[in-house]
């Protein structure tokens, strides 16, 4: 249950633990980690979005959000991440929530036996179940959130998404965050936009922080982004990866809006 007064970023944790205790009782912890067997390896999703002469995109699969509630129906994940690798996408996102974001596994797995680039289980993680269970739907990156963990926490499912062979997008929002992801050992750090507390955007926060994260690590610059200029403004404040839905899931052409962001 969630308490009374909690932020809307606490609500979603809740949620999601909620809905995946309730997975491990159909499902249980022994037997997710016999199906870790069955799938493929791991893509290294390091190798996918290294800083390179064009800005790396990471397309998201997203029906609906708290923020603008449903956007697009997206009957065929699998179909629309097709279209994302054709457009240039680096990785594709995959919102597995389905409370508020109206996703699924199901939607991760169909999309990664699909696609040929790293699939991102984009979700609200505080459970080493839930990281287990993204691999074993075939996940080869998943996010974590500082402001939703505990430093113990968040170092604990680092490491064990890499022990199982993933990477892991490292989401902060402020300087202090950013600097518990990389104490935790973050080498893909995302800045996001949008204030998961009350879901208010500041379109200039990655380029307040940007300078805090050093050489090696990955540059994520999250949310905020309709058109190429958003991206060329993100380009310029030193994002190597710009991850963007909301403008590729309500376009006409995912595709083609895809690689405008790109080459723009």
């Amino acid at each position: 249950m969630t308490a009374p007064g909690a932020n809307l970023l606490e609500t979603l944790v809740a949620g999601a633990l909620d809905d995946a205790a309730a997975r491990r009782l159909d499902r249980p912890y022994a037997d997710v980690e016999r199906d870790l067997d069955r799938v493929a390896s791991p893509l290294d999703a390091l190798a996918f979005l290294a800083p390179g002469d064009r800005v790396k995109v990471l397309a998201e699969v997203k029906r609906a959000s708290p923020s603008r509630g449903s956007m697009a129906p997206i009957e065929d994940p699998a179909s629309l991440a097709a279209d994302y690798e054709r457009g240039g996408a680096s990785a594709i996102s995959v919102l597995t929530e389905g409370r508020k974001f109206l996703g699924s596994l199901a939607d991760l797995e169909s999309v990664k036996a699909r696609v040929s680039v790293p699939v991102l289980r984009k979700d609200f993680i505080a459970d080493p179940y839930q990281v287990v269970e993204a691999r074993a739907a075939g996940a080869d990156i998943v996010l974590l959130i500082v402001a939703a963990l505990a430093q113990p926490a968040l170092v604990e499912l680092h490491g064990l998404a890499e022990d199982l062979g993933m990477r892991v997008l490292v989401e902060a929002h402020s300087a202090d965050e950013v600097s518990r992801g990389l104490d935790a050992g973050a080498r893909i750090l995302g800045v996001n936009a949008r204030d998961l507390t009350d879901f208010s955007l500041d379109r200039d926060l990655f380029g307040s922080l940007a300078d805090r994260i050093p050489d090696g690590v990955v540059r994520v610059a999250e949310s905020a982004v309709k058109t190429p200029a958003d991206v060329a403004h993100y380009r310029s404040a030193g994002a190597d990866v710009v991850l963007v839905g909301e403008a590729l899931v309500t376009g006409a052409d995912p595709a083609a809006t895809l690689a405008s962001f790109i080459d723009g």
